[in-house]
């Protein structure tokens, strides 16, 4: 009888868990997200409306979203103690680890870090919804010998995350554009992040280690530091005759292109990607400069052609974040700062129905060996 399994390289194809909480229908072209097209969400509603339903499975009347509003402005303020181990770590930490660093230490606070119960680690997720955000901004600032910027509770989610990164109140357009990538990032099934997040709460290990994870996992540039460089193209590139001469250059090198293709979507475009270069559209003709806009989709016909690729989220993203002002180096962890309430409502619905993950192996190395060094 063979013992092993099925062998799947990346575990390709593997559905590892049931969830009700997000699916990526590719035959629809839809990101539904509890019964809801998220697509549709996003021209609709606002990021604080989407956690509530991730975290509550049900969209907030106009009292629930006053009610949860405030829930965060409660958790705005992160320890003093982690604003000080912040501004102990070398000047030259990615800002992720700073991110990864800043929630680890979040456990140390938590009274009732051992209960795994649904309605405490719902007001973990507040804390974090609260704090991740204030962690992101500062860590970024202290980095760069910037003066930390405290929470503002008169603005709104979205405008005091933008307000501590930048020191700047954003206008209505500005406020509405970062607010709906955030809503647009908020979930997305089971990318590696997310597959990270549940495999820790698996072993029955707390919200802020699975987060932990997730941040080291979002780390690395096939999964969320796509943005960083899509961005750092374009600037490269500058205009839209040299970013095509870029890409061809990259195209015959064999380069790994960012910004295109998807693991689900393969030969569609992701649908998050159109809401962003609407976006794109609108910042370029409110400044009045469309370079960007226009190197992008440059971009788009080259890689259609030359690949059968389509941009995903990132690819149009990133130039809407610059053009919001925001630093290229913390496009990822605000990413992971969206992505927070997804990651967290993974964990409370691995909690509440737990089998912990324990794959096999392919062994395809030696067996039998007999011979042995002796003294």
């Amino acid at each position: 009888m063979k013992e092993q399994g099925t062998y799947s390289p990346g575990l390709d194809g593997i559905v590892a868990a049931e969830t009700k909480l997000s699916f990526l229908d590719t035959v629809q072209s839809e990101i539904v997200i509890r019964g809801y097209d998220l697509i549709d969400l996003s021209e609709k509603i606002g990021y604080l409306e989407i956690v509530h339903l991730l975290l509550h499975d049900r969209l907030p009347n106009a009292a629930e979203k006053g009610r949860l509003e405030q829930a965060l402005k409660n958790e705005y303020e992160i320890p003093e103690a982690i604003l000080e181990l912040l501004k102990l770590l070398p000047g030259k930490t990615h800002p992720m680890d700073a991110l990864r660093t800043g929630i680890s230490a979040l456990a140390g606070y938590d009274a009732n870090i051992d209960d795994r119960s649904s309605s405490v680690n719902r007001e973990r997720a507040y804390k974090l919804l609260g704090n991740v955000p204030a962690i992101v901004a500062n860590s970024y600032r202290i980095l760069n010998k910037q003066e930390v910027v405290l929470a503002n509770k008169d603005l709104s989610y979205s405008s005091n995350f933008y307000y501590m990164i930048t020191g700047k109140v954003p206008s209505a357009m500005e406020e509405k554009i970062f607010d709906q990538s955030l809503l647009l990032y908020s979930e997305h099934e089971m990318p590696n992040s997310t597959f990270t997040a549940r495999v820790i709460a698996s072993t029955l290990s707390d919200l802020y280690g699975a987060l932990t994870g997730a941040v080291a996992s979002l780390k690395g540039n096939l999964h969320g530091g796509a943005n960083e460089a899509v961005m750092y193209m374009l600037l490269e590139a500058g205009t839209v005759a040299k970013f095509e001469r870029l890409l061809d250059g990259k195209l015959a090198n064999k380069e790994k292109i960012m910004g295109f293709g998807h693991r689900v979507y393969m030969k569609k475009m992701d649908p998050r990607a159109l809401i962003m270069k609407q976006a794109l559209k609108q910042l370029c003709d409110a400044k009045g400069d469309d370079r960007l806009y226009k190197m992008c989709e440059a971009g788009e016909v080259i890689m259609e052609r030359e690949k059968g690729l389509y941009p995903n989220l990132d690819y149009y993203a990133a130039p809407v974040y610059y053009m919001l002002g925001l630093p290229i180096a913390i496009y990822t962890p605000i990413f992971f700062s969206a992505r927070t309430v997804g990651l967290c409502a993974h964990v409370i619905e691995q909690h509440a129905n737990n089998r912990l993950f324990r794959p096999r192996v392919s062994y395809i190395g030696e067996r039998h060996n007999r011979n042995v060094i002796s003294n």
